[in-house]
């Protein structure tokens, strides 16, 4: 699986402006919003922090991961945004967070939601790769960061 599998391009977001975990949320919804792939922000902010209140999805090194599932996503779709000031997602190690990408899953599909979690973790563990995204100048740069590593790591 690969990152572009999931990840709609057209929600994208090389500069946050979000300071705090709920806007940061809205902020990522929106996107897809913006994009066609979302009808109900409300409704799926409110699923994310749900999952948000059971643990950060903050996993550390300046990551999050926030992700839910819904019965009203009928495929599986993403959104990336960096912050360029960071923020305090109340992350796993206390630090700031600045790269964030959400997934938002149909409610039935268990396996391919841990996959592409998976393939984000990993990827995102890679510090020149996470140094790269936080470096990003445009969304397209952005892209075309992702694009470049996605190929390269299968």
């Amino acid at each position: 699986m690969k990152i572009f599998d999931f990840l709609d391009q057209k929600a994208v977001s090389a500069n946050l402006k979000s300071t705090d975990k709920g806007t940061v949320i809205d902020e990522l919804v929106n996107l897809l919003v913006a994009s066609g792939k979302v009808k109900n922000a409300d409704g799926m902010v409110k699923i994310l922090l749900e999952r948000e209140s059971l643990g950060s999805t903050g996993i550390g090194q300046g990551i999050a991961i926030p992700h839910g599932k819904s019965s009203k996503i009928s495929q599986m779709i993403g959104a990336i945004g960096i912050s360029k000031n960071g923020v305090d997602f109340e992350a796993l190690d206390g630090e700031s967070v600045y790269i964030f990408v959400l997934l938002l899953a149909p409610a039935d599909s268990a396996g391919p939601h841990l996959k592409a979690l998976a393939r984000i973790s990993r990827l995102l563990k890679d510090k020149y790769f996470r140094d790269s995204l936080k470096n990003a100048t445009s969304e397209e740069n952005l892209l075309e960061i992702i694009k470049r590593e996605d190929e390269v790591k299968e």
